[in-house]
């Protein structure tokens, strides 16, 4: 059976390369990272059975991430003024800490002190009213007055008015891509001032440009961070729905701002309060319905194996007609809609220490696709 390690943070500065050279390794993902570092109790383990792991899927030619690739990226991070903060560590945001797929490592650049400050997420439409903008602005000051470090995602309207407003107080801005890299590029301006006396954080490799998958990464974080997101304005489908949806499904409070029927930019805020948002309509409602509210708690553990099944051979003595007849299982219950590994363990009927190794083996092979909030789809 694997081994179950602890995780513990890297205590040098070669441990603080290694994490990152096997998170930067190819098709590691933030779930990945954690399953082999309980399976093997450390980076160096891990990164030392990359290899094979990938040959019992059938990649004979894996190498993981090249140590010179890993140089220039601490490199970069030197010039530029940021600092690599890894999980565990006294500087990790605690409640970041606390959600399923936290990232493992984030380049952080500005006023670290801020991740120890409680926080409040504030999002919204791009194309926000001017109305959007000045409620923003206002909630974003009045709730950094009382206290709080103000997060969003550097995106145009709502975002950096947020953003702008919370700089006298302190605000965070979360990155899609690289920590160097500006998007958009209107914000320019605003991105150099948040770095000099806000906080810039980014889970992403130095010169990374942001594409399309990055953003709901970027979003789990903005949620993650803080304590409850406020949607301003909001479509019916829009990023910053999925971001109250990552509040949700990490237990934090969602709440958001009334707007008219008529206005296609609120019928996503008027959607949430309909299905039990909490209603916003300045500082004080916010505050409020906090001191109501339970503390944040870390997820569930894992669930127990289903009763009643025979316990399975450990993975070493099974014959690759098991491997293949487990992979043919695993594979014919995904689809392109992801789906959560438990379920995905527990629809299959065998213990989790006997599929969680082949499902890694199809994520290194390139069959199965990790999305955010470690869902499971077909690659």
């Amino acid at each position: 059976m694997p081994s179950h390690h602890p995780l513990t943070p890297p205590h040098t500065e070669e441990d603080r390369a290694r994490w990152l050279r096997l998170l930067r390794s190819r098709r590691v993902g933030v779930t990945t990272f954690y399953r082999l570092m309980r399976e093997h109790g450390s980076a160096e383990a891990a990164l030392a059975a990359l290899p094979e792991i990938a040959r019992a899927a059938g990649v004979s030619d894996y190498q993981p991430c090249p140590d010179t690739v890993i140089a220039a990226e601490l490199r970069a991070g030197r010039r530029a003024g940021a600092r690599l903060v890894a999980r565990g560590e006294p500087a990790y945001p605690p409640l970041l800490a606390l959600i399923e797929d936290a990232p493992p490592l984030l380049w952080a650049k500005g006023d670290l002190s801020l991740l120890g400050r409680p926080a409040l997420a504030i999002v919204g439409a791009r194309n926000a009213s001017s109305l959007g903008l000045r409620f923003a602005r206002t909630l974003a000051r009045d709730l950094g007055a009382e206290g709080f470090a103000i997060v969003s995602g550097l995106a145009r309207g709502i975002d950096a008015a947020a953003h702008e407003a919370a700089l006298g107080t302190g605000t965070i801005a979360v990155l899609a891509g690289g920590i160097d890299m500006i998007y958009p590029a209107e914000n320019t301006q605003l991105y150099r001032r948040i770095g000099e006396s806000g906080l810039l954080l980014s889970e992403q490799p130095f010169g990374m440009k942001p594409l399309a998958r990055h953003f709901p990464m970027r979003n789990r974080i903005v949620s993650g961070l803080a304590r409850a997101t406020v949607v301003v304005e909001a479509a019916a489908r829009s990023g910053s729905l999925l971001t109250a949806g990552n509040a949700l499904d990490q237990g934090r409070e969602v709440m958001a701002v009334p707007g008219h029927p008529f206005d296609a930019r609120a019928s996503g805020c008027n959607g949430l309060l309909r299905d039990g948002a909490v209603l916003v309509r300045g500082a004080q409602d916010v505050i409020d319905a906090l001191a109501a509210a339970a503390p944040p708690a870390p997820p569930a553990g894992e669930r127990p194996a289903p009763a009643g099944h025979v316990p399975a051979p450990p993975p070493e003595r099974r014959s690759l007609t098991d491997h293949a007849a487990l992979h043919g299982e695993i594979l014919s219950r995904l689809a392109s809609a992801p789906l959560p590994e438990d379920d995905l363990i527990r629809d299959i009927g065998a213990p989790a220490d006997l599929v969680s190794p082949e499902i890694l083996a199809l994520e290194l092979e390139g069959r199965i696709a990790r999305k955010p909030g470690g869902l499971l789809a077909l690659g």
